[in-house]
């Protein structure tokens, strides 16, 4: 059964409590169940097989969360009493699947991706949910980051209002921006269009011919009216 946050540094069973040091991403922070006590090991190994352990992105989030057999937080006693190592995370082999074995730096790539994916996946759900019309005030918060903070729209006397601390200027220019944007894709629209006309007009020239020929103009006949004295 294949558990996360388990490898193997050379021929000895690594449980990794975090994948990437934090400052140090080559580097990785591990401990030796083989060498820990019964009243360490049974429940690191526990914590490491249960909802909690496999759901984490790092073992140490679930270890704060876990004790010893004598009532102390399992990563606090690992911490106190020097267990934990630190390794370049190119020398563990992790085993992902049956008969499939990758680094530990090369897996952490592979989910570094997979979460920055995911968070552009949002991103653009977000951006796709806030098209059309939108409150300047609004955009300009969005482009901060500060989803929460209220904005006070009153300006200080004698000052005009600039709608949010980003300014108008700068909102404008994104505005432009957004325009001139959604103008080269309505010419590439139109561009697309004649071209699909002129394929269809070689395609059925007899049809294109009817299509493009002018109307007869309806002319209106007057008649005089003869005026007598």
């Amino acid at each position: 059964m294949f558990l996360r946050h388990v490898g193997r540094h050379g021929d000895r069973k690594v449980a990794i409590v975090f994948r990437e040091v934090p400052g140090e991403p080559h580097m990785c922070l591990v401990t030796y169940p083989e060498v820990l006590n019964q009243n360490i090991h049974d429940p690191l190994m526990a914590c490491i097989e249960s909802d909690i352990g496999q759901n984490s992105k790092n073992l140490a989030d679930a270890l704060n969360r876990s004790y010893t057999k004598d009532g102390q937080i399992i990563l606090q006693k690992l911490h106190g009493e020097g267990m934990l190592k630190k390794i370049r995370t190119e020398l563990v082999v992790m085993t992902p699947a049956p008969n499939v074995k990758i680094k530990l730096d090369e897996l952490n790539k592979i989910l570094d991706e997979m979460e920055q994916g995911e968070q552009a996946v949002k991103k653009l759900a977000e951006m796709d949910a806030s098209m059309g019309m939108q409150d300047p005030i609004q955009v300009a918060k969005r482009m901060r980051g500060d989803k929460d903070a209220k904005v006070n729209t009153t300006p200080p006397k004698g000052v005009q209002s600039t709608g949010d601390t980003l300014g108008d200027a700068t909102l404008a220019d994104n505005l432009r921006q957004q325009a001139e944007r959604m103008s080269r894709e309505a010419k590439g629209l139109m561009a697309e269009v004649d071209r699909l006309l002129k394929e269809a007009a070689s395609l059925d020239p007899v049809k294109a011919v009817k299509e493009t020929a002018p109307k007869a103009k309806k002319v209106t006949k007057t008649t005089k009216t003869k005026v007598t004295a």
